[in-house]
């Protein structure tokens, strides 16, 4: 399949792909109401909270159930859901409690990183559809064997990739499809902020009130330490730093833009220059990948200015910036390309695609085939930069090495 084809399927939602097949093993009951179990519901859990609450009627769902490991999170999202539906979902610590209950269909996981996983292959190996806040997983072999159950088990997941399913991001794919730009060779993105937005107060966070060996989880054991929980953006253990945190959506919008699937090598540099807070991840981080369908990616973020945001794509013919969301025949030879705008291509939410998927089978429009790629791409940058050494991707068997 050549980059356009592959293109106006993705930009189409590749929910088309295998339609027939997914619609014909659905739901016993499509028209039944379904049960959705809310599996971590802090502030990213409580946005999903709230959109499908928003969303209830019009998809026939209601929130059957509410896991999470702090008491003040899943009190606060009970109280929600009773206000609004005057409906109490049942509530656990626990999340194999929730996926338990033969009344849940579907879970969203909106947990910390390094939770993703034995959540992710937990819920699939239980039958449950699934919504995975990104980074999906923070290790290749995790998102290998989340990949191969959702095919053998016909499970819909979308990863928390939401630039798939917003309107300029769309329209930019449809764009960029048509071959506007002639060859693409480069891709390069920029990050930066100066702000302590990670650095959450825990004062409230009190040992009585917490479940802490369900937090754990496969960490190793050790005393309650509310910092831990509350700012677990800080620790190798719980996250692979800024290449999971943020770059995920950038390398899973270039496959979007361009068409590609993996990359063939990367490599990383950074450091913790300004920020000296115990963090033990870097502050200030470049990488740059290496794709096979001919451009080289590069992506760098800093967390002490905030210079903004830059998103370009350079071909031989002009250039389209994905931030002020134009298209221009700057940097082109031989070019027919006219300045102007790059047109949005409305659509659903990336919630409200997931659920209608839920009754179709057809494959969201972030797919879990898209979190296996974004995985392969940040784990890759972030094994970079902590090894020193280049990383290569090989697709057929699915494994990164030094090289």
């Amino acid at each position: 399949m050549n980059r356009r084809t592959f293109l106006k399927q993705g930009s189409a939602g590749v929910a088309a792909l295998g339609a027939g097949v997914w619609i014909a093993r659905g739901q016993a009951s499509p028209n039944g109401r379904l049960g959705i179990g809310m599996i971590g519901v802090g502030t990213r859990g409580s946005d999903h909270l709230n959109d499908i609450l928003r969303l209830a009627d019009k998809h026939n769902v209601h929130v059957a159930a509410i896991c999470d490991v702090w008491a003040r999170n899943r009190q606060a999202a009970v109280a929600t859901v009773q206000q609004r539906t005057n409906q109490e979902p049942k509530q656990f610590s626990r999340f194999a409690d929730l996926l338990a209950l033969r009344e849940v269909d579907a879970v969203i996981i909106a947990t910390p990183d390094f939770s993703h996983a034995p959540i992710l292959l937990a819920a699939l190996k239980a039958n449950k559809d699934v919504y995975v806040e990104k980074p999906m997983t923070l290790d290749i072999q995790s998102a290998n064997e989340a990949l191969d159950l959702a095919r053998a088990r016909q499970r819909i997941v979308q990863a928390g990739t939401q630039h798939r399913s917003e309107a300029p991001y769309r329209g930019a794919a449809k764009l960029l499809a048509t071959g506007v730009l002639g060859h693409i060779s480069r891709v390069s993105v920029a990050m930066n902020f100066n702000e302590a937005r990670w650095a959450r107060d825990y004062s409230d966070c009190q040992a009585a009130d917490v479940d802490w060996d369900a937090y754990l989880l496969g960490l190793p054991k050790r005393s309650f330490d509310a910092k831990l929980l509350r700012r677990w953006h800080f620790y190798q253990e719980c996250t692979n730093g800024l290449a999971g945190l943020w770059m995920t959506h950038y390398a899973d919008a270039i496959c979007l833009l361009t068409g590609a699937k993996y990359p063939s090598s990367a490599v990383a540099h950074g450091g913790i220059y300004v920020w000296k807070d115990g963090r033990e991840h870097t502050d200030t981080f470049h990488a740059l990948l290496d794709y096979p369908e001919g451009f080289l990616f590069d992506w760098a973020m800093g967390l002490a200015n905030s210079a903004g945001t830059h998103f370009t794509v350079h071909g031989t013919k002009g250039t389209a910036d994905c931030d002020k969301w134009t298209i221009s025949p700057a940097g082109g030879v031989n070019t027919t390309v006219q300045a102007g705008p790059i047109p949005p291509d409305p659509g659903p939410s990336h919630m409200d695609n997931w659920l209608t998927c839920l009754r179709t089978r057809q494959l969201p429009n972030a797919d879990i085939q898209f979190g296996h790629q974004h995985v392969v791409a940040t784990v890759m940058a972030a094994a970079a930069l902590h090894t020193g050494q280049r990383q290569k991707f090989d697709p057929v068997k699915r494994i990164m090495f030094a090289g």
